[in-house]
């Protein structure tokens, strides 16, 4: 009886390979989570520009009160960092199809 080769998945046109069936690892989850809960945070801090630095802010609220920036928008994208966070994590939490 002839051992069987595990079945590898490659992508990137070979640069990563994975064996068919493999969970995706608990840190890479965590990861996932980590950085969607980081890109939206850095998006509600800095939506209006660094108003708040301390030899610069006062140029960016003039910047900002001259331009008018639309508020729904920036929370439309706002909510797109949200969607995008979660069909992430739901795809890492999910089972494999194979």
């Amino acid at each position: 009886m002839e051992p069987t080769k595990p079945k590898i998945k490659d992508y990137a046109d070979g640069w990563i390979t994975e064996q068919a069936g493999t969970p995706v690892p608990g840190f890479l989850k965590l990861a996932f989570i980590v950085i969607a809960c980081g890109a939206l945070a850095y998006f509600f801090i800095y939506m209006n520009g660094e108003v708040n630095h301390e030899g610069r802010g006062h140029l960016v609220r003039a910047m900002n009160a001259a331009t008018e920036a639309s508020a729904a928008l920036m929370y439309g994208v706002a909510a797109l960092i949200v969607v995008f966070g979660v069909i992430v994590v739901a795809f890492s939490f999910g089972k494999s199809h194979d």
